[in-house]
């Protein structure tokens, strides 16, 4: 059946998703709003407000209250932030559904932004950014971005700079919240054993918010320039295995070529079985892991090869890169290949779909972003309607060297040393 979108009384998006024969339910709140919103002087205070929801209200003083709460019941829960939205969830035993909506509401909109859990929390985060930028295989799609999007948000980090996490005020932050988490902007989503009185729960609740909206602003939309110059970030480190990302414009949203653009990079990068696994490492053996994806946002996408290469052959691994990518664009793809990642794309879905926080993130995302809430069957008749020449033809588009950013975390003093390498 498929899940249907309902009004709460002040405007909020809610959806329902039941599921058969479950037991436990996830409550997912989304927010339209993430570092692509921030300007230079607050950049970081999106995920900054992320973790503050998490440090007490006035009902539960201090994150000790809101955790043992939860832990005692073996909730999962967490929250997130992205480009363009941030997310939280609690999964829990059915039976307590009231008191994750009550939490979340709580939490979302009762925090108390206390003025030394700020200060506390400065030291968290820093903390935060220290290990993504000591991780190589997670700092490198930063480097990557940043490159991609010259003068974007969409280039920012989502943490932000240091420097703004030590200065940012209480004041700054509290505004920036208010001005975004707005019923507009907000969609609340319970999926898995509902209850009867569901809607009940989140009218009384998340229906009650009564913020003015008017004070959120859109972010600016990415204009992509005719050609991206030099485009190459470097974190030089002394490392045994080289991080090595490529990365290229794609399809925004609203693009009806996005099952193609999920079918290709399943095809490229996707799988063990897939055109750069095999080539790459299996037949090469050039890297330990390799993979690529496509990521849509509302103004554009992006197309990302993500690999763990050896350093002393990094010329020779680059090029077979290259070769697969200019390969699929010339010759297309075989029809085994098409059906294959058909059929994986399928199996992934319907995994997924057997976990009612993946409904719920799968059902609040639609409809945030896209105002509609599309089932798995549904988008499955997209994909099978794809052919090896719309394959083909979204590859020549995309892996187009114009609009290609590389980015290496390794023992490498210049962008030149790196630049030598990408022969297109």
């Amino acid at each position: 059946m498929k899940p249907k979108v309902h009004k709460l009384k002040n405007g909020m998006s809610a959806i329902l998703v039941p599921q058969k024969g479950a037991e436990s339910m996830t409550l997912f709140v989304l927010v339209k709003v993430g570092s692509r919103y921030e300007t230079r002087p607050i950049n970081g205070a999106s995920h900054f407000i992320e973790h503050l929801m998490f440090k007490g209200t006035e009902k539960r003083p201090n994150t000790e209250a809101i955790s043992r709460e939860l832990d005692r019941y073996g909730a999962e829960y967490n929250a997130y932030t992205d480009k363009d939205i941030t997310a939280y969830y609690i999964k829990m035993d059915a039976a307590k559904t009231a008191l994750a909506v009550d939490m979340l509401y709580d939490m979302l909109f009762h925090s108390k932004y206390d003025p030394v859990e700020i200060e506390r929390e400065r030291g968290v985060i820093i903390e935060e950014i220290n290990m993504y930028e000591d991780n190589p295989r997670m700092h490198v799609d930063d480097l990557v971005e940043e490159e991609l999007f010259p003068d974007s948000t969409l280039g920012w980090n989502i943490a932000g700079p240091r420097e703004n996490i030590r200065k940012v005020s209480r004041d700054e932050l509290i505004a920036y919240r208010d001005a975004y988490y707005i019923p507009r902007r907000m969609t609340v989503v319970m999926a898995g054993k509902v209850s009867p009185d569901a809607l009940k729960m989140l009218d009384k609740t998340f229906g009650s918010v009564t913020r003015p909206a008017g004070h959120d602003k859109r972010f600016d939309v990415f204009k992509a320039p005719k050609r991206l110059r030099h485009a190459t970030g470097l974190q030089n480190k002394a490392t045994e295995q080289v991080q090595f990302a490529m990365s290229f414009h794609g399809l925004k949203m609203q693009d009806p070529r996005l099952p193609a653009a999920g079918l290709l990079s399943t095809i490229m990068g996707g799988t063990m079985s897939s055109r750069l696994f095999i080539q790459i490492r299996e037949r090469r053996g050039l890297c330990y892991s390799i993979n690529s994806g496509h990521q849509a946002r509302e103004d554009v996408g992006l197309f990302t090869i993500l690999a763990g290469l050896d350093k002393t052959r990094m010329p020779e691994a680059i090029k077979a890169i290259i070769h697969e990518l200019k390969d699929v664009a010339k010759n297309g793809i075989t029809d085994e290949e098409l059906k294959r990642a058909k059929d994986n794309i399928r199996g992934r879905v319907r995994l997924a779909f057997e976990d009612s926080a993946a409904q719920a993130e799968w059902y609040g995302k639609d409809w945030l972003f896209r105002g509609r809430v599309e089932t798995p069957e549904e988008r499955m008749r997209r994909f099978a309607k794809v052919t090896k020449q719309d394959v083909q033809k979204l590859a020549k588009q995309i892996f187009n060297p114009a609009h290609m950013a590389t980015a290496v975390i390794g023992p490498y003093r210049t962008k030149d040393q790196v630049q030598k390498m990408i022969r297109w």
